[in-house]
């Protein structure tokens, strides 16, 4: 929905191409980015893993980016996009929220209709799809709660919320 919508007013599109962009202005192999794509650390967990000297710097003392500074990274690449465009997921509302005209949109869909997509477009069952999409919503969840100290799809959070088996993709 949001590349189709990029495609209706002619302009940029962001999703993983945001990963590759932090990736090339850091330096840093892509990677790092990809296997934190979206997922907040342990908070508890995740800080006992780090060794007190690692807390301020970009590893932690296993060698793994930390995710607080993959988010920062990808932060500073979605704030210098000075164009207008659309941006899937990684905070993007929050991380823009002082910026005029931009507009944040919430795009759900009952977990009936995400099943039925997902084994459309994957050779997975039923069983598998269903497990698939409740550990992607827990993880993008757990990313924005973490990172923005908001509500994963709580509507005061969006300027439009649009239940997109409604009306189906094309149409939403």
């Amino acid at each position: 929905i949001g590349k189709r919508l990029s495609q209706l007013f002619n302009i940029a599109y962001y999703d993983k191409e945001l990963i590759k962009e932090a990736s090339k202005e850091s330096g840093l192999n892509a990677e790092y980015f990809e296997k934190a794509d979206e997922k907040a650390p342990g908070s508890l967990r995740h800080m006992l893993s780090m060794s007190w000297a690692s807390l301020g710097s970009t590893f932690g003392s296993d060698g793994s980016l930390c995710n607080e500074n993959i988010f920062k990274y990808q932060s500073d690449v979605i704030q210098r996009k000075e164009h207008s465009c659309v941006i899937v997921g990684r905070c993007a509302d929050y991380i823009l929220r002082d910026v005029p005209n931009c507009f944040n949109i919430f795009i759900h869909a009952p977990m009936q209709n995400r099943i039925e997509r997902i084994t459309r477009t994957e050779p997975i069952d039923v069983k598998e799809a269903l497990e698939k999409a409740e550990k992607i919503n827990k993880h993008r969840a757990a990313y924005y709660n973490f990172y923005t100290d908001k509500e994963w799809g709580d509507s005061a959070s969006y300027h439009l919320s649009i239940d997109s088996s409604i009306l189906g993709s094309e149409e939403t």
